[in-house]
């Protein structure tokens, strides 16, 4: 039976699983559980859905365990599970939560709301007008993050795009903003 030592090392806590020992996986567990937890931090901030993630990984790590070929060493398998799990997790939240596309926004007529009077607001007014220049694609991003106040996560969502795709959208966009405001100076 091994003890409840930190620094009993992985091969000997994954020989006493192997060989029918729980508390030598509880050990694996306790040692591991922070830094599985870091890892699915950074796909979710939901407690619930962060507890979820890292008992699935915990658990495929326990039925696989005879699979591990010690090649490695085992922070990198469970890492590695970890990574998968994870991107299992945004795959099925993707598939579970589609966004509207683009086109369908587009096509319903999704404007930003202007102001009762812009003429009353002369910048406003400018802003409206170098709105209306740009592509719809371009309109939409800066509408969703500047006027809305979206989070690049919602636009996500929103449009179907990644959070990258959303973030050089939004940067192009405010470069083609800010020339055709620069040009009505």
């Amino acid at each position: 039976m091994v003890t409840a030592e930190s620094s009993t090392p992985d091969e000997q806590l994954v020989a006493a699983t192997l060989a029918g020992d729980e508390n030598a996986f509880g050990e694996l567990t306790r040692k591991y559980k922070s830094r599985v937890f870091g890892v699915a931090s950074r796909f979710s901030r939901n407690a619930a859905e962060l507890e979820d993630i890292c008992q699935e990984v915990f658990i495929q790590v326990y039925f696989k365990l005879r699979q591990f070929r010690r090649d490695s060493p085992f922070e990198h398998w469970i890492m590695r599970i970890t990574t998968f799990k994870c991107y299992d997790y945004l795959r099925k939240r993707r598939r579970d939560k589609p966004g509207v596309s683009v086109d369908a926004l587009l096509e319903s007529g999704y404007e930003p709301s202007a102001p009762e009077n812009p003429s009353a607001h002369p910048d406003l007014e400018r802003l409206y007008a170098a709105l209306a220049q740009l592509s719809p694609k371009e309109r939409l991003v800066i509408t969703l993050l500047e006027l809305e106040e979206r989070s690049v996560q919602e636009i996500a969502g929103l449009t179907g795009w990644s959070m990258g795709n959303v973030k050089v959208r939004a940067f192009r966009a405010r470069a083609a903003l800010r020339k055709l405001l620069e040009k009505k100076r």
